[in-house]
Order: structure tokens, then sequence, then C-alpha cells
């Protein structure tokens, strides 16, 4: 038996630029709420742009964001957990949410890499004995498929 309504309780996924937009359009907010979301929708944007960053300063970019949304120190005004609350959203629940998507967009990347890596070795074939080279430490990795 299969259960029609199994995604009915499932989360909507929605892109970064249609939450912060809904937050906007949620009803006029005093300067201090403007810029609580104006530095949140920035971090969340290095987090998610940034997360695989080869260059210094875009990796330190994403570095500082993660860094921010994981601190739990409420003493600062523009503290990630006193953003969240001053804009009703429960930090907890958004920072399990980033953090998910970082783990399966790293695990997407790193199958993408994983088989190009195999369509490698698949395309130049099995490497006999005596083409190992020593630098390697007489490793390779060999297609038994």
């Amino acid at each position: 038996m299969t259960d029609t309504n199994a995604g009915f309780l499932q989360p909507d996924t929605i892109l970064p630029a249609q939450f912060f937009q809904s937050l906007r359009t949620k009803g006029r907010f005093d300067g201090e709420r403007r810029l609580m979301i104006a530095v949140l929708e920035d971090a969340v944007n290095c987090f998610m742009k940034q997360l695989h960053a080869t260059d210094p300063k875009a990796r330190q970019l994403f570095l500082d964001a993660e860094e921010w949304i994981r601190a739990n120190d409420r003493t600062w005004f523009f503290a990630f957990a006193n953003v969240c609350d001053t804009l009703d959203l429960d930090p907890d629940y958004v920072r399990a949410g980033l953090f998910k998507w970082r783990a399966a967009e790293r695990r997407r990347v790193g199958d993408a890499a994983l088989s190009a890596a195999l369509a490698k070795i698949q395309a130049e074939g099995e490497v006999d004995d005596d083409q190992v080279e020593p630098e390697h430490g007489g490793l390779r990795l060999v297609n038994r498929g």
C-alpha cells in the first residue's frame, strides 16, 4: 500500500531570495529590522555561495558566516540568535536547515567528483602492474566493474 499523502507533510523548499523577499514584504519594518534582514541575508549568501571557494578571501567569507551562524553568544545585538529572534525565526531551525543543506551540497559535489574520477579511470582503461609510478607509493585504482 502506498501513501498518497507522503509528500504532504514535507517542508517546502524555497530559494534564499524568495525567503528574504517574504521577510521584506511582511509589512513595514523599522531601520534596525531591515538592517538585521540584510545581515542575515548576507551571511546566508556567503555561507551558500562560498562553500566550495578556493580563493582565500572567498573562503574566509564562508568561514566567517559559518562561525556567526554556529555561535550561541547572545551578548552582541547582531548575534545570529538575536537576529533570528527579532525577525520571528527559530535560530535552531534556521541553523539546522543551513547545516543540512551544507552536508547535502558537500555530498553532491563529492559524488560528482567521484563520478568524474571513475569516468577518467574507465576512459584510460586498466593500468598494467609495470606502469605503476613509484611516487604514488605503488597505489592505483582498478576498475573491477
